[in-house]
């Protein structure tokens, strides 16, 4: 087949599988939080409440929709449009396995190989606070524009830290490439007797694994980071005035984010789609060989990726129903006097082990 034909398989795959990440974390989050307030959560539509999102799904479709008449029309339709494009967007450059090559051609598991990486993330993912803004002011609504107002304030201030955050990563693999990043992490790091220690971006910036995630609640507006949603304060913020499918849109780029933040995350400082422990071993157990034992490592390495982008999806719901909300005071003294200095002096440590030879 050919590179665009391959191109368009890759999108696909990664369409669907975006698409299926709002009813399964909308289950999670209802049955995450009743785990830890001792509730059962939904439980009434299929096993477990599984087709509960099914009946949201078919809520938000069949649901009234007015335009209220105070709005600016325009870009109050536009505004959540804005914010979803670029949450899609985002995951065009994650890899979610290792190549393979077939015929001569070699595949990359990534919809967009851009030699920009990282960099092509932070600029398209910054883009979605425009459509909060949109939606706060075209609103014509107090509220709603005191949460665009929040939101805007908060990712100028969490971003920078975020950005900075990285730099250590990026000096030590030497590319701004997430495949190239993913697969050095793929090298030993020590080498303890029989266990080899990777060197996963956990192990050589534990403390930019720190910052980069707390960053990535605030960018998300995931509590205890929501302030721009803060319902005990501005009722419901930028998205107060709206309804239905334009509500779910909201709903959708904020789940999309955070799924981009988990990728991100596994990406930088969790290998990526490196094995994880044990896997090796049962692929090896599978005795394939030939291209049999390619799609075989394709197939464990996107599981993988997969077990590990699910499992910061659940962090997200743990901190979510274990921290309460900042106050707004508390959020910009974080942001401004303890991350930022904290992931400047995560670049001169870094810069100092390098010289010294350590990592």
């Amino acid at each position: 087949m050919s590179e665009m034909s391959w191109t368009l398989i890759k999108f696909g795959l990664v369409l669907v599988g975006l698409l299926q990440v709002v009813p399964i974390m909308l289950w999670v989050e209802r049955r995450g939080s009743a785990l830890m307030q001792n509730r059962l959560g939904p439980n009434r539509i299929g096993p477990l409440g599984l087709f509960h999102a099914i009946c949201d799904t078919v809520k938000f479709i069949f649901k009234e929709d007015p335009i209220p008449s105070h709005v600016d029309r325009f870009y109050y339709l536009l505004a959540p449009i804005v914010c979803v494009i670029p949450a899609f967007m985002t995951f065009a450059v994650i890899p979610f396995a290792s190549s393979i090559t077939i015929d001569g051609q070699v595949i990359n598991f990534q919809v967009a190989d851009l030699n920009v990486g990282i960099l092509y993330i932070f600029a398209i993912a910054s883009l979605g606070v425009y459509g909060i803004m949109m939606a706060g002011w075209a609103s014509n609504n107090k509220y709603a524009l005191l949460g665009s107002v929040r939101s805007s304030a908060q990712m100028i201030s969490y971003e920078i830290s975020m950005a900075l955050s990285i730099v250590g990563i990026l000096m030590i693999y030497s590319s701004v490439k997430l495949g190239d990043i993913a697969r050095l992490q793929g090298e030993t790091l020590v080498q303890l007797g029989s266990v080899a220690i990777p060197k996963w971006g956990i192990f050589v910036q534990p403390l930019g694994l720190i910052i980069f995630t707390t960053a990535a609640f605030a960018e998300t507006n995931r509590l205890p980071f929501d302030l721009p949603e803060g319902e005990s304060e501005i009722v419901a913020g930028y998205h107060l005035e709206y309804g239905s499918m334009k509500f779910a849109l909201f709903m959708m780029a904020e789940y999309l984010n955070m799924t981009v933040a988990s990728a991100v995350i596994s990406t930088l400082f969790f290998g990526g789609w490196q094995l994880l422990p044990g896997m090796q071993f049962a692929l090896d157990a599978l005795a394939f060989d030939g291209m049999n034992r390619e799609w075989a490592r394709i197939a464990f390495e996107v599981m993988s990726f997969t077990i590990k982008v699910a499992f910061f999806m659940w962090v997200f719901v743990w901190v979510r129903w274990t921290l309460p909300r900042f106050r707004y005071d508390q959020l910009m003294s974080l942001g401004w006097k303890g991350m930022l200095p904290l992931s400047l002096l995560n670049i001169v440590i870094t810069a100092g082990l390098i010289a010294l030879g350590v990592i």
